[in-house]
């Protein structure tokens, strides 16, 4: 059987002008949700880089306008160009004949993608200032694209406010491991929904680290997987959730002020930002997050890909509830201190585990490169919260116990009560204002991210007592 090497250079000679041999591939760190790869072609006698993205696995996707494809992806990146958002050529969509699962390939574009470098390395000083008014910019060129003449309305599925956010609940609902603290916020979103008429284009992803940036601005704007046609204030708030600002304090993507995307956006388009509607959208980005972090756990248990990066990014849930504790109730909290560690001659459960941590970060990653590199970091990350997990001693979910107990009057066990609360606030039987539950969400959210990362910007907002952005 060929191999996928031996796929991938029959296609790209069949398929792209000029292009005589592949002479390298590699697969890329990061994409939990797609594959990407940098390939080396020889096009037109030049060695010259190109991207390909594909599903996990190679595997073949059903399209549906709730999931429509990477084909739809290559469509919605060359229906962007046409109104002059910056984006790569595309040469080929695969096929099933390519033998290489669904996916395209595309330009090579140059510039950097990683958000902790486009909020902090200095090559791009000049442009963080105007970087939040570009994404306005931009953001009102993808919602301007007439989704008739494009073929986008048939391909894309239309979900306004409140279809999308019950489409979210039900996803939810159906993991089936109760999370009070996202039960709180889907309850405040149903109550606060926004009235909006206008459905456009929404790529559902733009932020840092789904565009590349060189120093004189945005290159090109990728991942529009998740894209679909509603409220376009999803993609502002979106911009702003805490998740993507990576660790800096200004709100649009770490590195710009609301008044500039605002600006920006309103120049362009002509329509009027209301704060208040994009809030709404910043508060949905959390929830979304934090599901979307739930279903990478799901998708480590099930399959196919069941690599060490899904269950740690599953963990990240607690970073998007902790930016909803800060949105939504914010105040004072008491934080757990660690149990002192037992003193005995052998090598305890941490030490055991610490060795192993180290042996990742300071051998196994100085021997590795590319994506090899990177899980081998994600899996050193991974035992650092299997560590701070240990040094509590169960004291989080103890003290989740009693107060959830007293609440109650209840001896039940633990995964019976937050069952119980998580079904009180959606019902509503439990009201958002009860401060007997809004302490011990806080109490309960804030302690497992010091579990899970306690270096995340919002978990320190949290220990000073939380803040609205608007």
């Amino acid at each position: 059987m060929p191999t996928f090497e031996t796929r991938l250079a029959s296609v790209v000679v069949k398929n792209i002008t000029g292009c005589t041999e592949l002479l390298e591939v590699e697969r890329l760190s990061g994409g939990a949700s797609q594959e990407t790869y940098r390939l080396k072609v020889m096009l037109n006698g030049i060695a010259t880089p190109l991207a390909m993205r594909r599903t996990p696995g190679g595997e073949y996707v059903e399209a549906l306008p709730s999931h429509p494809g990477l084909d739809v992806e290559a469509l919605l990146m060359q229906s962007a160009k046409a109104v002059g958002v910056p984006e790569p050529e595309v040469y080929h969509v695969l096929t099933r004949e390519d033998d290489l699962g669904d996916g395209f390939i595309m330009e090579w574009i140059e510039g950097e993608a990683l958000g902790a470098r486009i909020t902090r390395d200095p090559q791009f000083a000049s442009i963080r200032p105007t970087l939040a008014k570009a994404c306005g910019e931009i953001l009102a060129r993808i919602h301007g694209i007439d989704l008739d003449q494009s073929g986008l309305r048939s391909r894309l599925a239309e979900l306004p406010p409140k279809q999308f956010l019950d489409q979210m609940l039900a996803r939810y609902h159906d993991f089936n491991v109760p999370q009070p603290m996202i039960d709180y916020t889907g309850r405040w979103l149903q109550e606060n929904l926004p009235k909006t008429d206008r459905l456009t284009l929404v790529h559902n992803d733009f932020r840092a680290g789904n565009f590349m940036l060189v120093p004189d601005g945005i290159s090109a704007v990728l991942d529009w997987e998740v894209a679909h046609i509603g409220d376009p204030m999803r993609d502002l708030g979106w911009i702003c959730t805490n998740s993507w600002r990576f660790g800096s304090q200004l709100p649009v993507g770490g590195f710009g002020t609301y008044e500039d995307l605002f600006a920006g956006y309103e120049a362009e388009s002509g329509f009027k930002v209301d704060p208040a509607h994009v809030k709404y959208w910043e508060v949905f980005g959390s929830f979304w997050w934090a599901i979307g972090c739930l279903g990478m756990a799901e998708h480590y248990r099930s399959g196919p890909d069941q690599s060490v990066e899904r269950p740690a990014i599953g963990r990240r849930t607690s970073e998007c509830q902790v930016d909803c504790v800060n949105l939504l109730i914010p105040g004072p909290v008491d934080l757990l201190a660690p149990a002192p560690a037992l003193g005995l001659d052998m090598p305890s459960q941490q030490e055991l585990i610490q060795s192993v941590r180290d042996y990742l970060r300071d051998d196994a990653m100085q021997n590795l490169q590319g994506r090899s590199q990177f899980l081998a970091r994600v899996a050193g990350n991974s035992l650092d919260m299997v560590l701070r997990e240990l040094a509590l001693g169960g004291q989080n979910q103890a003290m989740e116990t009693a107060r959830l107990r007293q609440y109650y009057d209840s001896t039940a066990a633990l995964g019976d009560l937050r069952a119980r609360l998580s079904e009180d606030l959606r019902t509503g039987k439990a009201p958002l204002s009860d401060e007997t539950i809004q302490q011990h969400l806080r109490a309960t959210v804030v302690n497992q991210i010091a579990i899970d990362q306690p270096n995340y910007s919002g978990f320190k907002r949290a220990l000073a007592g939380g803040s609205l952005d608007f």
